[in-house]
């Protein structure tokens, strides 16, 4: 059996190299023995008949309307997925476009496909550099944000406390969104290459479901040494302790 890993509209959704989040996880299956591939969709046309898993990136605000329209006629597909529990990972504009909708500074108002809980809206200054986060079930996440809005409206079911960072802004002391298996971050970076807990998490889940089972291999420890020092390195420099 192979695992589907879909990267949903890269094309458009890839500015900070979030599709990448899709290759991150084939290799770790890779190197789990697991047989995975990463199959690119534009349009609903290419969707495959197998999907374990579900990538959707960052794009620009430029794009919007033109993603909005290509995950529009994926709605019904989005709606079956979450509900079997296919795990879902939307970063940055990808994850806006999955919320109640997205308020520009302009006024106008981009709806998205209601699959989060919350919304977009405008924040008072930019958002960059270092994004660290306090999840509880994933330890400390690492990455960077880049971007304009603010996320209100899911206070309820936050991915983490921010250490370090804005995060969902608005003074929440939050980062992300999450649904079931459905996760919203601002965390660029890849952020699955930065953080391993939570690739491996999600590959647990692929697994279980295509009745398998994920043990990371060898190679994924060598690996994971790496991202651990870097992970410290950002840590240092944020002045963040693992115990904060």
């Amino acid at each position: 059996m192979t695992l589907t890993i879909v990267s949903l509209l890269p094309k458009l959704q890839n500015t900070n190299g979030d599709a990448e989040n899709a290759r991150v996880l084939a290799a770790r299956a890779g190197w789990a023995g697991l047989d995975a591939t990463v199959v690119e969709v534009e349009s609903a046309a290419s969707i495959p008949d197998r999907v374990d898993a579900i990538v959707l990136g960052s794009g620009s605000d430029s794009s919007l309307e033109e993603s909005r329209a290509a995950l529009l006629t994926m709605h019904d597909e989005f709606r079956r997925w979450g509900t079997e529990g296919v795990p879902i990972l939307s970063v940055g504009t990808g994850w806006e476009l999955l919320s109640w909708g997205i308020e520009l500074t302009s006024g106008h108002a981009v709806e998205g496909l209601g699959i989060l809980p919350g919304r977009a809206v405008p924040g008072q200054n930019r958002a960059t550099g270092d994004l660290i986060l306090k999840s509880p079930r994933f330890g400390m996440l690492v990455g960077f944000e880049n971007r304009a809005r603010d996320y209100v409206g899911a206070e309820a079911s936050p991915l983490g406390r921010v250490r370090a960072g804005r995060g969902n802004g608005r003074d929440s002391g939050q980062e992300g969104a999450v649904m079931g298996n459905v996760y919203g971050t601002h965390l660029h970076g890849p952020v699955l290459a930065k953080n391993p807990a939570f690739a491996d998490h999600l590959l647990e889940v692929m697994a279980t479901r295509a009745g398998l089972e994920y043990v990371p291999g060898e190679h994924t420890r060598t690996v994971d040494s790496y991202a651990a020092a870097a992970r410290a390195s950002q840590l240092v420099a944020a002045g963040v302790t693992v115990s904060a």
